[in-house]
């Protein structure tokens, strides 16, 4: 039975606009002498622009028959053009000083939000819809310049123009001039601001279903092999046209309702300048005003006009691009579950002691994992983990590493809880081979230096060659330079375990971690690597993760975890002599690999 597919989780009913432009104004603030200077020309060019009807006015009437002379009309055609380019040149001076303010928003915000979601827990990383997430972070930065671009650049200046229109009607024409043009704007605005309420709904449903979308078409490509395997690309067609479906029949709703927006804004904007022009037209006729006159108000009706009938458009955009920006924004309000202590301190560099004193943890209440755990593994001391699949023994590692804080007890490296050293200087501190290896879509001398940046080629080499790596780089025709494809996918998954040992080997920290470091390895190159990766251990603190018991054969101590509890501990000699649960584990793997071994022709 087919079921659709959660939508992201939506966003509250009521609106928090004020709390988006306090968060945005900051960012602004910074710049305010440029901004300032930016107002100074945008008022310049509208004074300039009104001020060109007037001068269109004494020209129509120079030209009457009345005139005198062609003197005065042909100065003031001067002025008319001095004036018309005097809008365009202080409309030019104000993009070039506010273009920097709007660009670095842009990118303090986006910059602000990419830290803040490395900083998020592992958790936040587990449960997020990459699709959705990254269409977001798109959307919203876009929405900040559009923002900043349609408040600064067409709301003030179009409402400094309705102002000064609105005065100099008022001064030099009857009032019922006044009275239709500010009827007129209170009409538009109130239908404007009403209709556009009630289209934002509609704007964040298609919001959320263009990230949904996203996300299941970016989650399909990303398993692609294993859509092939399953012989599934109609079924995720299907799937992924679902989204699409709603997403279009929402689309076609937004644009019916933008129809009917701009249907009622023009009727509105007619009927205010027929007025007008009735009102005009009666004026020539009884002498109260000249063919001048008429050409004036008929100037300020489009410049009142067109600008309100942009208005409009923008007020739809703002209220969108704030849609699109609260979402973002909200990104930066999600909690950070693991954060340094306010009085944190750095790891002194040298050799680790690590230590696990009781400690109890569960991802959620209803399952926990780790049940009053200890142990300790000596500075330059290997202490392995092993036991069945869900016992707990890769929690271990993200417990060390912090991405999560333990429920109970704590962890101790040279006696000082992690939650109260810096998080930067503890994972400094530890290397790691993890089980599931995921490399950047770039060069195998890439993934192998993003272990210690500041490696030179000559050390990602040496680490290739530790790793025994190199031998294959070099019978690539590319070398170091092959790029390995999203997520790896060009390579083996031992090849991918090899580059992870090289990174792990180049970082070249005190404390080593190998989660299942050599799961996806033949029995050949995992014998020439553990002794890499036993030689690698030599004077580091080493906490071995294994399912494979062969690989722990040489450890200082042995830990079996079973059910989040351990149950046994010791060398491998000891706990083979005790008959227990790692005896059995034992047996039963050398009984596998006896039985897969060929038989002799």
């Amino acid at each position: 039975m087919r079921r659709d597919i959660a939508l992201p989780a939506p966003l509250p009913k009521e609106r928090h606009d004020w709390q988006t432009l306090k968060t945005l104004l900051p960012y602004l603030w910074q710049w305010r002498g440029r901004i300032l200077l930016a107002l100074a020309c945008l008022i310049g060019a509208k004074f300039a622009n009104v001020a060109v009807p007037l001068i269109f006015k004494d020209i129509v009437d120079g030209f009457a028959p009345s005139s005198v002379a062609l003197v005065a009309p042909l100065g003031l055609i001067v002025v008319y053009g001095a004036l018309r380019f005097s809008v365009s040149l202080f409309t030019e001076l104000r993009e070039l000083l506010f273009s920097r303010v709007t660009q670095r928003a842009v990118r303090t915000i986006a910059l602000q939000v990419f830290d803040h979601l490395h900083a998020l827990s592992l958790r936040f990383h587990l449960e997020r819809q990459t699709g959705g997430l990254t269409r977001d972070i798109e959307r919203g930065t876009r929405a900040i310049g559009s923002l900043i671009s349609y408040t600064i650049y067409s709301i003030l200046p179009t409402i400094i123009e309705v102002a000064l229109v609105l005065g100099i009607l008022a001064a030099r024409y009857e009032l019922s001039f006044v009275l239709i043009a500010i009827g007129t704007l209170i009409i538009y605005v109130f239908f404007t601001i009403q209709l556009s309420n009630q289209r934002t709904h509609i704007r964040r449903e298609v919001n959320e279903l263009d990230s949904a979308a996203n996300t299941r078409a970016i989650d399909s490509l990303i398993n692609y092999e294993t859509v092939k395997y399953f012989n599934n690309e109609v079924w995720e067609k299907q799937r992924y046209d679902q989204h699409m479906l709603k997403w279009e029949n929402a689309q076609i709703r937004s644009q019916i309702s933008l129809s009917w927006l701009n249907l009622g804004q023009a009727a509105i904007i007619a009927v205010g300048v027929t007025l007008m022009m009735w009102r005009a037209a009666i004026g020539v006729e009884n002498g109260t005003m000249t063919v001048g006159d008429i050409v004036l108000v008929n100037a300020f009706l489009i410049q009142l006009y067109i600008p309100l009938n942009f208005l409009g458009v923008l007020y739809r955009e703002i209220r969108q691009s704030l849609t699109d920006i609260e979402r973002m924004f909200a990104l930066l309000g999600e909690n950070r579950e693991v954060q340094d202590a306010p009085d944190a301190r750095q790891l002194v560099p040298g050799p680790c002691a690590v230590r696990f004193d009781t400690v109890g943890f569960a991802y959620e209440p209803r399952r926990t994992i780790l049940h009053v755990v200890s142990f300790e593994i000596p500075a330059g001391r290997t202490v392995a983990v092993v036991g069945h699949s869900g016992s707990g023994k890769s929690t271990l590692a993200r417990l060390l590493f912090r991405f999560y804080d333990v429920g109970s007890g704590a962890i101790r490296i040279n006696g000082e809880d992690v939650r109260q050293l810096t998080q930067t200087s503890l994972r400094a501190a530890i290397g790691i081979v993890p089980q599931d290896t995921v490399l950047f879509n770039d060069t195998l001398a890439y993934n192998i230096q993003y272990g210690r940046p500041t490696a030179s080629f000559e050390e990602v080499e040496e680490a290739a060659r530790a790793a025994h790596l190199a031998e294959f780089i070099e019978r690539l025709p590319d070398g170091y330079e092959t790029r390995v494809g999203e997520r790896g996918l060009k390579l083996s998954g031992g090849e991918k375990q090899r580059v992870a040992i090289a990174r792990a080997l180049l970082k070249n920290p005190p404390i080593m971690i190998f989660d299942e470091a050599t799961s996806a390895l033949d029995s050949k190159t995992e014998k020439a690597i553990q002794a890499e990766l036993d030689a690698a251990a030599i004077g580091r603190t080493t906490l071995v993760i294994a399912h494979r018991l062969s690989t722990v054969m040489n450890a200082d101590e042995i830990l079996v975890l079973d059910g989040g509890r351990i149950v046994e501990r010791g060398t491998h000699r000891l706990l083979l002599e005790r008959g227990g649960a790692y005896a059995q584990m034992w047996a039963l793997q050398q009984q596998e690999a006896h039985t897969a071994m060929p038989e002799a022709v």
